[in-house]
C-alpha cells in the first residue's frame, strides 16, 4: 500500500505541479479522447478499467444497444469472476429505447436503475481495484459513437478509498441510485406505452449522440446515388489504367462495398455502345439490372436478361448468367465484338472453364474484373487474367475506416464443453446437435442479440446434416428456421431469401452456399458454428451481414469457438495481417483497438486461450503456408517478389523467411526458382546481413550500407553527418559496436564461419569504409547479388521505422538476448552465458520469461512479477545472498551508474525475443534474502527486490502479459 501511495504522490505531482517530474507514477490524470489515426479511444479506457475491477458504477443518462455491445463479453467474463456492478441511467429526453433496457435486463451481474431526476445528464464510470478507485468523468455516454468516434473530452482521475473526490462521487451516485427506479420486465412494459408519444424529444436525444448523418432527414439525402469516396477514387484509378492504354483492370473491394454502383458509375463515364455484365448467381441479375437502371437512367427497354429461358440478345444493357452464357450454342448467338465494355462480377471464379470460354470468344475495349477474395486455393491466377492491372483495391479494415459498410459487434464466444469433451476438428455430428449444445447456442445469441426489432440472421454450419438437424431442433424451440443447401435450386433460396427479408423466418441455416454472391442487407446476426478452415472464406462469411440496411445500426457476428487447431486465423482473418508473426496473431487476439470505426471485436476469456493455444501449436513457417503466401504474391505482381514487395503488399514478415531459410536467395531455390547464381561468399554474406541487419533493429547498419552500395568508400565524417541528419547516436561506444558488427569481430566463432569470416566493411586508418574487395567485386560483376543486397536494405529500411534511432532500445518492441549484447554496445555476443541476467559494461540486461511452462525445475521456478504495471518483483539467480558481488552491483545500480533493462516476454511459445518494458531502479528498502527448494529438496539461497520501472508499462501490453 505504501508503494501506492508514493506512485500515486508522484502522479498527482506530475499531474497537476510539474508535467516536467521525472521518475514519475502511473496514476497521473488523463484526458481521454477519441483519436482516430493513433487508434486511441475512450472505450479503450473503459474495458481497461472494467476488466480490472472489483465493482463498478456507471452514471450515464444514455445508452444504445450498440454502445452496450461494446461490452457485453466483458460483462460476462467479470460475471464468471464474480464481479458485479451497478448502472444508472434515464429516460432523459426518452433517447434510450424500450429494446435497450430488455438487452440492460440480461446482465445478470449488473443492477440498473432508472431515475426521474429532471434533466439528468451525468457522465461517469467509477472502478473499484484492489489499491484504489479510478473515475472516468466528462462527456461521453455509453454509446458506440461516444466511446470511439466523436470529438469527446473527459479525465481520468486515480483515487485512494480514503480520497475526497471519490467520496463526492459515490456518494452523488448513492444519493440519485436511493431515489431511483429498479429496471423491471414491467417498467419496461411502461415505458414502451410512453416511448413513441416522444417522436420530437427523443430526434433531439439522437442529435446530442449521433453523427449528423444519423438522423432520419440525413439518411434520406444519403440515398440519393452519388459515388461515394471509395468509389470517386476508384473511378479515377480505373480511368487512369485505361488512359495508359491499358484493356483490362481488376477492382479488389470487400464485401458491402458498391461494386456494383462502381461498375455502373465506370459504365456511365465510359459510355459504352452496348455493355455485358456477367454474375455467377442469377438471383442477384434482376437487382444488379435495377441498380444501373438508377444509375445509367434512360428507358427501361435498353436492359435486359440473359438467363434461363429469357434471352434478350439485342439489349443495350444486358445481364447475362455465367452458366447460360457460357454453353457453345448461346455464344455463338453474338459476334465477338458486340459489347465494347465487358463487367465480370465474383471474378475470383474466372478460372473455370465457363468463364475462360466466354473470355476468349469477346473482344470488348475494355473488360472490368470485380471481387472481394483474389486469393484463391485453385492455383488459379486472377491477376494474370487481367494482366496484373489492380486498377483499385480497398480491404475490410479501409472500408470500416471509410464508414462504407454496416459496423459490427463480433464476439467470439466458447463452444460447448461437457464432461471435459471440447468441439473440434474431430467432433461427431451427434455430438454437435445435443440438446445442451443447442440449449448453449441459443443461450449465446440471445444474450449478445441483434439490432432491430427482430431477428435476420443467417447461421453458417460445419457440414449439411448439421445444418439440417439444427434447424429443426430451433424449430421445435420455437424459432422459425430453414436449411438451404448446395441441393436446392436457386428459385428455393431466392423463396426462402425473400421470407427471412420479410419477418417469415428468424434464421436460414447453410453450409457454404452464402459465403458469397448473395445480397441480403437487412441480415443483423451472423453465427458461425464451423470451424475457421481459411481467412478468405471467414470474411466472405463476415461480410454477409455488413451492408448497411436502414432496419439496423449494426450487426452482431457471433463466432462459437471450439477446440480447432485453425483457431489463429480469426485475428489473422479480422485484423488482415498476414506476416505470418505469431507474435503480431497473440496482439491481435488480446489488444482488438485496431478495427475501425465504432466496429468492436470481443472475445470471451476461454475463447481467447483456445486461440492462444491454437497460435502456440500451429507451425506458421511450415513450408506450405509459406509457399502459398509466397505464391499468392507471385500471382499478384506478376513476378518473382522481393523482400521488399512482401511489405509493400503486407504479406509474410521478411525476417519470417530469413529465419526459416537463413537469406531470400535460398528460400527460392527452396520455391524452385529459377535464379541467377550466388557463389558460397555472396551467400554467406547476404545471410550476414539477413540475420543481423535485416530485422531494422539499429539504422546505423543500414544507412552505412546503403552508402556504400552508392559509393565504393565512404568517409567517416560523410558518415557522422548521416546520422546526424536521422537524429542517430554517434557516441563512441555506438559506433564501435557498429563497426564490430560489420567486422564480424561481435559474433561467436561459429557465427562468423556462418558469414564468411572476413569483414563485411573494413574501416581504414583513413577514415574511409569500404566493403572488403570481394564483396565490392561481387557487387561489379553480379548484378543480381547487388539487388538481393539492396532489396535487404530496403526492406530493413522499412521495418526500422518503428525503432527510434537516438535510443539504443525502443520501449516495448521485441529483443533477443543477442540484440541486447549488440544494441547496449558489448564488444562481444554474450547471449549464450547472459540467462536471466548479466551486469556488464555498465548496463545489466534482465531477462523474465512470465509464464514459465510446468517442466521448469523448481530451482530456476522465480517468482518474478508485476505487482503494478510500475513495480516488478525480481529474483536473483539461486544461490545467490545479500553479500554476492552481483547482487551488490544490481542494488548499488544506481551509485555505479549502471543501467539496468528489464526485458519480459509472456511465455516461452513466444520464442527467443522479449518486450523491452525501460529502466528499471531497485528500490533497497525492498530488497529481500530468501529461500528456494531445488529438485533434490535442498534449500537455496535467493536474493529478491522490487524494480520500480522507469516508466509504468503500456496498459494493453501489461495485461496481455500479466494474464494467465
Amino acid at each position: 500500500m505504501q508503494g501506492f501511495i508514493r506512485n500515486l504522490t508522484s502522479s498527482l505531482h506530475e499531474g497537476f505541479i510539474d508535467k516536467d517530474q521525472s521518475h514519475s507514477g502511473s496514476f497521473k490524470p488523463e484526458l481521454l479522447i477519441n483519436n482516430v489515426k493513433e487508434n486511441n479511444n475512450v472505450l479503450n479506457t473503459l474495458q481497461e478499467e472494467l476488466g480490472s475491477s472489483e465493482d463498478f458504477l456507471f452514471s450515464v443518462a444514455f445508452i444504445t444497444e450498440s454502445g452496450l455491445a461494446t461490452l457485453k463479453s466483458l460483462f460476462l467474463d467479470l460475471k464468471e469472476r464474480g464481479v458485479k456492478g451497478r448502472i444508472l441511467t434515464s429516460t432523459y429526453l426518452y433517447f434510450n429505447q424500450p429494446k435497450l433496457f430488455k438487452e440492460l435486463m440480461k446482465l445478470t451481474n449488473v443492477e440498473v436503475r432508472i431515475t426521474s431526476l429532471k434533466g439528468f445528464h451525468s457522465k461517469g464510470y467509477i472502478f473499484k481495484h484492489k489499491t484504489h478507485y479510478s473515475l472516468i468523468v466528462g462527456s461521453s455516454n455509453l454509446t458506440e459513437y461516444a466511446l470511439k468516434v466523436n470529438y469527446e473530452w473527459n479525465v481520468k482521475l486515480t483515487s485512494h478509498e480514503n480520497g475526497e473526490i471519490v467520496h463526492h462521487f459515490k456518494q452523488q451516485f448513492e444519493d440519485v441510485w436511493s431515489n431511483a427506479e429498479a429496471l423491471s420486465e414491467q417498467w419496461i412494459a411502461d415505458y414502451e406505452a410512453e416511448y413513441d408519444k416522444h417522436a420530437d424529444r427523443r430526434l433531439a436525444g439522437q442529435v446530442i449522440e449521433m453523427p449528423a448523418y444519423y438522423n432520419s432527414n440525413a439518411i434520406k439525402e444519403a440515398l440519393k446515388i452519388v459515388p461515394n469516396d471509395m468509389q470517386t477514387a476508384a473511378l479515377l484509378q480505373i480511368q487512369a489504367v485505361r488512359d495508359e492504354g491499358k484493356d483490362k483492370g481488376l477492382v479488389i473491394s470487400a464485401t458491402g462495398t458498391g461494386k456494383t454502383y462502381l461498375s455502373a458509375f465506370d459504365v456511365r463515364n465510359f459510355a459504352p455502345k452496348r455493355m455485358l455484365f456477367i454474375v455467377h448467381r442469377e438471383q442477384i441479375l434482376n437487382k444488379a439490372k435495377e441498380d444501373f437502371q438508377k444509375i445509367l437512367g434512360g428507358i427501361s427497354e435498353d436492359f435486359g436478361l440473359y438467363v434461363g429461358t429469357s434471352k434478350q440478345v439485342d439489349k443495350k444493357y444486358l445481364f447475362a448468367s455465367i452458366q447460360t452464357l457460357s454453353k457453345p450454342e448461346n455464344l455463338s448467338q453474338f459476334d465477338p465484338s458486340d459489347f465494347d465494355y465487358i463487367l465480370i462480377d465474383e471474378v475470383h471464379k474466372a478460372g473455370a472453364a465457363s468463364y475462360l470460354r466466354v473470355i476468349d470468344y469477346f473482344k470488348p475495349k475494355f473488360l472490368m474484373g470485380m471481387t472481394a477474395t483474389p486469393e484463391r486455393t485453385d492455383d488459379f491466377n486472377i491477376y494474370e487474367l487481367f494482366d496484373y492491372n489492380i486498377a483499385y483495391e480497398i480491404r475490410l479494415q479501409e472500408a470500416l475506416d471509410e464508414d462504407m459498410l454496416c459496423p459490427f459487434h463480433y464476439f467470439g464466444v466458447t463452444d460447448f464443453e461437457q464432461d471435459g469433451l471440447e468441439i473440434d476438428d474431430a467432433t461427431v455430428l451427434a455430438q454437435l446437435i445435443t440438446e445442451e449444445r443447442v440449449e448453449h447456442i441459443l443461450e449465446k445469441v440471445n444474450y449478445y442479440g441483434f439490432s432491430g426489432e427482430s431477428v435476420k440472421g443467417l447461421m453458417f454450419c460445419s457440414r449439411k446434416e448439421e445444418a439440417v438437424k439444427l434447424s429443426d431442433e430451433l424449430n421445435a424451440r420455437g424459432l422459425r428456421t430453414v436449411a438451404l443447401l448446395g441441393d436446392h435450386s436457386p428459385e428455393e433460396r431466392e423463396r426462402q431469401i425473400t421470407r427471412l427479408e420479410t419477418g417469415f423466418l428468424d434464421y436460414i441455416l447453410t453450409v457454404d452456399i452464402f459465403n458469397e454472391g448473395i445480397d441480403i442487407p437487412c441480415i443483423n446476426q451472423v453465427v458461425m458454428l464451423r470451424q475457421t478452415q481459411s481467412s478468405i472464406i471467414f470474411i466472405q462469411q463476415l461480410g454477409r451481414g455488413l451492408r448497411k440496411h436502414d432496419s439496423k445500426s449494426y450487426v452482431t457476428i457471433i463466432d462459437f469457438i471450439g477446440n480447432y487447431k485453425n483457431n489463429y486465423l480469426i485475428p489473422v482473418a479480422l485484423s488482415g495481417d498476414r506476416s505470418l508473426n505469431k507474435d503480431n496473431i497473440r496482439r491481435y487476439t488480446k489488444d482488438t483497438s485496431y478495427i475501425k470505426g465504432v466496429s468492436t471485436i470481443n472475445f470471451e476469456e476461454i475463447a481467447k486461450k483456445k486461440i492462444f493455444s491454437a497460435i502456440n501449436q500451429s507451425n506458421l513457417t511450415a513450408l506450405k503456408i509459406l509457399r502459398d503466401a509466397y505464391t499468392d504474391l507471385k500471382n499478384k505482381i506478376g513476378r518473382v517478389p522481393y523482400l521488399y514487395d512482401f511489405i509493400v503488399n503486407r504479406s509474410i514478415d521478411p525476417t519470417i523467411i530469413a529465419d526459416k531459410y537463413v537469406n531470400y536467395y535460398q528460400f527460392l531455390l527452396k520455391m524452385k526458382e529459377e535464379v541467377p547464381a550466388l557463389t558460397v561468399y555472396e551467400d554467406k554474406v547476404l545471410t550476414m546481413l539477413s540475420a543481423e541487419v535485416l530485422d531494422g533493429k539499429r539504422k546505423h547498419e543500414i544507412m552505412l550500407i546503403e552508402m556504400l552500395l552508392k559509393e565504393n568508400d565512404v568517409s567517416h565524417s560523410d558518415y557522422l553527418e548521416q546520422l546526424v541528419a536521422n537524429n542517430c547516436r554517434i557516441d563512441d561506444g555506438t559506433l564501435n559496436s557498429v563497426n564490430r558488427i560489420l567486422d564480424l569481430a561481435f559474433f561467436t566463432q561459429a557465427n562468423k564461419k556462418k558469414y564468411g569470416e572476413r569483414p563485411i566493411v573494413e574501416l581504414h586508418e583513413s577514415g574511409q569504409y569500404q566493403f572488403n574487395a570481394s564483396i565490392q567485386e561481387s557487387l561489379e560483376k553480379n548484378p543480381y547479388f547487388s539487388k538481393l543486397i539492396e532489396d535487404v536494405m530496403d526492406s530493413a529500411k522499412e521495418k526500422a521505422e518503428k525503432y527510434q534511432c537516438d535510443q539504443s532500445l525502443t520501449v516495448y518492441e521485441k529483443y533477443s538476448r543477442k540484440d541486447a549484447c549488440k544494441l547496449l554496445n558489448w564488444a562481444s555476443d554474450e547471449s549464450s552465458t547472459m540467462y536471466g541476467y548479466k551486469p556488464k559494461h555498465g548496463t545489466c540486461p534482465i531477462f523474465v520469461t512470465y509464464h514459465k511452462n510446468d517442466e521448469v525445475e523448481s530451482s530456476v521456478d522465480y517468482g518474478d512479477e508485476f505487482l503494478t504495471p510500475e513495480l516488478f518483483k525480481w529474483y536473483t539467480r539461486s544461490n545467490r545472498t545479500l553479500q554476492s558481488q552481483e547482487v551488490q552491483r544490481v542494488i548499488q545500480a544506481e551509485e555505479n551508474n549502471m543501467d539496468i533493462h528489464i526485458f519480459v516476454k509472456k511465455d516461452d511459445d513466444e520464442g527467443t525475443d522479449f518486450y523491452y518494458l525501460g529502466r528499471g531502479v531497485p528500490d533497497k528498502s525492498s530488497v529481500a534474502e530468501d529461500r528456494m527448494t531445488d529438485k533434490n529438496g535442498k534449500e537455496l539461497p535467493v536474493v529478491h527486490m522490487n524494480m520500480v520501472m522507469e516508466q509504468a508499462v503500456e496498459g494493453k501490453l501489461y495485461r496481455y502479459l500479466v494474464e494467465e
